[in-house]
């Protein structure tokens, strides 16, 4: 695993991927890499991870790739983790993020650009928490900025606040008023809001009305852009902005809230009694307070 990690930081993406399959499927853990790759990752005055997120259909994959596009332009090198959710019944997961990169086709800019599919697998969420892991790891090895694209799953999507730096939640036309978004949960926690798909009829108005609601809370409104993926619309000027995106401070208290409860759920699915637990709950051995209980007391050992 040594040479492994070592080869990753040379540059060797083979390696690459195979250390981040590693975490992902808990041979190895982040404490373990970070021991091989011997710094931290540094501090900077700019957001280093970003998550993006918004219902399906949206077109929040091809505005991704527009953004990559322009940012691989300007000598950036950014990684994407975009995650698919797995399918409850066969466990499996289309990881089809990639027919959508035209920038990992141009022979120049693809080198700037790394792309990883993840499943959601058992994560309650819409992001599983190791990505928090491999984020780390990307950014250790010098990458610039990490960007998460998440599954687009409603409410389930605040999850993304235990993991990133940022939030940008991308919206359409024709999704209904600013309460329809309001109840996603995710307006407190965005700290920018991007309309796509502005050539449709709708876009306007609905970039106006996210407007409107932010005016009538409490903090910094957040920037709320119009952009075509499609026809390129507006996605420059997204991409500078994004950059240099501050927080909005809108709910500081929300995102803590999301990273304990990400981190109580981590500590119970890293459990290696974890599989114990559920057979005697599901024999009636035990109550759910004692099986957190006794979680709790294995974790501690």
């Amino acid at each position: 695993m040594q040479e492994l990690v070592q080869a990753a930081m040379n540059g060797d993406r083979r390696s690459l991927a195979r250390t981040l399959s590693a975490l992902e499927n808990r041979t190895i853990n982040l404490e373990q890499i970070m021991a091989i790759v011997g710094k931290p990752v540094q501090a900077t005055k700019h957001w280093q991870s970003l998550a993006i997120t918004g219902a399906p259909g949206v077109g929040k994959s091809c505005l991704l790739d527009g953004l990559l596009t322009v940012w691989a332009q300007q000598n950036l090198r950014v990684a994407l983790l975009a995650v698919d959710p797995s399918s409850p019944r066969s466990g499996g997961a289309l990881l089809g993020d990639r027919v959508r990169m035209t920038v990992v086709d141009d022979p120049v800019l693809k080198e700037r650009i790394y792309l990883r599919s993840i499943a959601t697998r058992k994560a309650s969420g819409s992001v599983p928490l190791i990505v928090a892991d491999m984020t780390q790891f990307l950014l250790a090895l010098g990458w610039d900025r990490v960007v998460i694209e998440t599954v687009g799953a409603g409410q389930a999507e605040v999850r993304c606040a235990a993991i990133a730096d940022r939030i940008l939640v991308v919206e359409g036309p024709a999704r209904g008023d600013g309460v329809q978004a309001e109840k996603a949960g995710l307006l407190e926690l965005a700290d920018a809001v991007i309309v796509n798909k502005c050539d449709l009829p709708g876009a306007q108005r609905h970039a106006d009305e996210l407007r409107e609601s932010y005016e009538l809370g409490t903090g910094t409104t957040p920037p709320v852009l119009l952009t075509s993926a499609l026809h390129g619309t507006g996605v420059p000027e997204a991409a500078t902005m994004l950059l240099d995106l501050e927080s909005s401070g809108r709910s500081e208290r929300a995102r803590w809230r999301e990273r304990l409860l990400a981190h109580h759920e981590r500590r119970i699915l890293e459990s290696s009694k974890l599989d114990d637990v559920l057979k005697e709950l599901a024999v009636g051995s035990m109550t759910l307070d004692d099986a957190i209980l006794s979680i709790g007391e294995m974790n501690d050992e």
